[in-house]
Order: C-alpha cells, then structure tokens, then sequence
C-alpha cells in the first residue's frame, strides 16, 4: 500500500492503496465517485473514461501510479448543476436509453471537443468509435456531439 495525493475535480484527495490499482476502482471503491462505470476492464468500450489533464483517458488500466500530480476530473466534476454544453446536447438530443455509458460518452466528446470545437461529421464518429453504446444511440450522439460544439 502506498499514500497518494490526487487532484480531482479541483479538489485535493487523499488515498491509500496498492500502486497497482486502477483509477476506476480508486473513484468508485474509495473516493465513492461511482460516475465513472465499469464496462469492460480492457479498456476497450469507454465507460469508464476520464480526462488526464484534459485528456481522455480509460480509467479501468490507468494504475494510480502512473497519475501523479495529474489533474483528473470526472463526470461529477464536469459541471456542478449537469449544465456543461455537452450534458445539456446530450438532454437535448434524448441520447441516454439505459445511460450506462454516457459517462464515458460525454467524457469522451467533451475532451474531443476541447481539442476540435467545430468537428465534421467523420472527425466526430472517428473520435467517439472508441466509446460503445448497447443501446444503440450512435446516431443521437452524433447530434448531440454536433450541438454541443455549437453552444461551446
């Protein structure tokens, strides 16, 4: 076990456990930041994804090791009152069905966003293909993603 101090959500945390774990498990286990949701654990359908520095991250194969003095924010830390761009497209849009992933969802648009405010079509799919939706809402992201960079 270990000591770290993690800046999350603009706020100072302190955690003691294994080097080794996820960041997933350190949100949800020990910082009861149950935003972030378990998908896969291999990184592979973006449920459980963060940014790093403003940078979108998956969060279930990041050990805590590896963040430092990282900022992290997680969808809690997004906005205060659900009133970000991109959570207000995603009400607008009626994206969510069983809303699982759209944590991971936003997280993912929001950081893409950050980094091309007014993406085509193409950019937009290639930027959220990482990101799974069992409920098929593929094309309501889309939408939402596109409004969303209107409002930024």
């Amino acid at each position: 076990m270990a000591q770290y101090t993690l800046h999350i959500n603009g706020a100072t945390r302190t955690v003691d456990v294994d080097p080794a774990t996820p960041m997933l498990w350190v949100l949800r286990d020990h910082l009861n930041l149950v935003g972030t949701k378990f998908g896969c654990g291999i990184a592979q359908c973006g449920a459980c994804t963060i940014h790093i520095n403003g940078v979108a991250v998956r969060s279930c194969q990041l050990p805590i090791s590896a963040v430092g003095s990282s900022k992290v924010l997680t969808i809690e830390g997004l906005s205060e009152h659900g009133d970000h761009p991109v959570q207000l497209a995603w009400i607008k849009q009626d994206v969510p069905q069983c809303g699982y992933c759209q944590s991971g969802q936003i997280m993912t648009a929001t950081a893409f966003l950050q980094q091309n405010p007014n993406p085509t079509d193409q950019e937009i799919e290639s930027a959220m293909a990482g990101n799974i939706c069992r409920c098929g809402t593929y094309l309501r992201i889309k939408k939402a993603v596109k409004d969303a960079a209107e409002n930024l």
